[in-house]
């Protein structure tokens, strides 16, 4: 099988010849080919140069276009400062001082540069390994960009204090999602991915009243667009998982924080359950046995449908050595 039709098995309900294998780089990768995280974050030429490479020597199955969480958050006005060896800064949030939505611009995903960048990225990769491997596009999710617009304390405060502004403001954070999604479809990208980390600090109440609908929204609009959809909220989200349950979502990165019976159990037996090892002692701290024992038992845990993957992002100073065993083969 080529890394493609073995992630799509999985996603199909088929037996593949093994475990596809997720494990999420940025900072390693961009690092592994001599780069670093600024050009990574700025540049689709790093960031896909930098999967490839990384995708052929580990085993990787799925291309991804993950760096930052402020490619919208650009194009919506906020002004972004690249760091050499960390994740960017978004130096003033658009909406920090002045909450209208009046104001807000409206992106242009062909327009917008750091948007435009990521579209690249997939064009890149289809171009360069044809259909070798799954692609995966990314969004934010609307909690993740209504805190990247708003500033984090500010949209926890909304949450409390004006839960109608923030629906509004996610649901314009969700238009926006859908339309930069779309060219990433027509790019090559048979994934898309959600990243809403932000949401994991809110209870299940505040999550399935407010939250949840608008990721609704935005998970229908993508399977409409005949995509898979893969959710990312790292950290503990067991409260959440029944409200994750009713999304509709293809694809599930766990941390390592949840159990993985857990997930399952609450989640039920379609989605794709990816992860759960710990990505700091689990895998940059351990040795490759122990590595190799933790990615068995994670599947062991979760049962099919399963794919191999870390709690979150593969520490930059992981020994490669470390990451070979994470994606070492593992049949089902």
């Amino acid at each position: 099988m080529t890394s493609k039709e073995r992630y799509l098995a999985v996603l199909r309900g088929e037996r593949p010849d093994f475990l596809p294998r997720l494990p999420i780089l940025m900072q390693f990768a961009a690092e592994h080919i001599g780069s670093n995280y600024g050009a990574f974050a700025s540049d689709y030429r790093v960031l896909a140069e930098a999967n490839l490479a990384c995708a052929a020597e580990f085993g990787i199955d799925q291309l991804n276009t993950m760096s930052d969480p402020y490619r919208e958050t650009a194009a919506f006005g906020g002004p972004i400062e690249f760091q050499r060896d960390g994740v960017p800064i978004c130096l003033k949030p658009p909406l920090e001082h002045d909450r209208d939505l009046a104001h807000l611009i409206r992106p242009d995903p062909l327009r917008a540069e750091r948007m435009l960048d990521r579209i690249e990225a997939i064009r890149t990769y289809r171009r360069l390994s044809g259909e070798r491997y799954s692609i995966m596009g990314w969004v934010e999710g609307p909690a993740a960009e209504a805190a990247d617009l708003r500033g984090v304390s500010n949209f926890f405060m909304d949450l409390l204090d004006d839960p109608d502004y923030c629906t509004a403001l996610m649901a314009r954070c969700v238009e926006t999602a859908i339309e930069f999604a779309s060219p990433q479809v027509e790019a090559g990208a048979d994934t898309i991915g959600i990243g809403d980390a932000v949401a994991s600090q809110v209870s299940a109440s505040v999550y399935e009243s407010i939250i949840l609908p608008r990721e609704k929204v935005l998970v229908d609009a993508l399977h409409e667009m005949g995509v898979y959809v893969r959710l990312h909220i790292c950290g503990n989200i067991k409260h959440l998982l029944p409200g994750i349950a009713t999304l509709g979502i293809d694809v599930i990165d766990v941390d390592h924080m949840v159990s993985l019976r857990e997930a399952r159990r609450i989640l039920g037996p379609r989605i794709v359950l990816a992860g759960n090892v710990n990505p700091v002692a689990g895998v940059m701290q351990a040795d490759p046995d122990s590595i190799r024992e933790s990615a068995r038992r994670c599947f062991a845990e979760a049962g099919s449908p399963f794919m191999v993957n870390a709690g979150c992002e593969i520490p930059s100073r992981t020994p490669i050595e470390n990451l070979k065993a994470l994606c070492e083969p593992i049949t089902p």
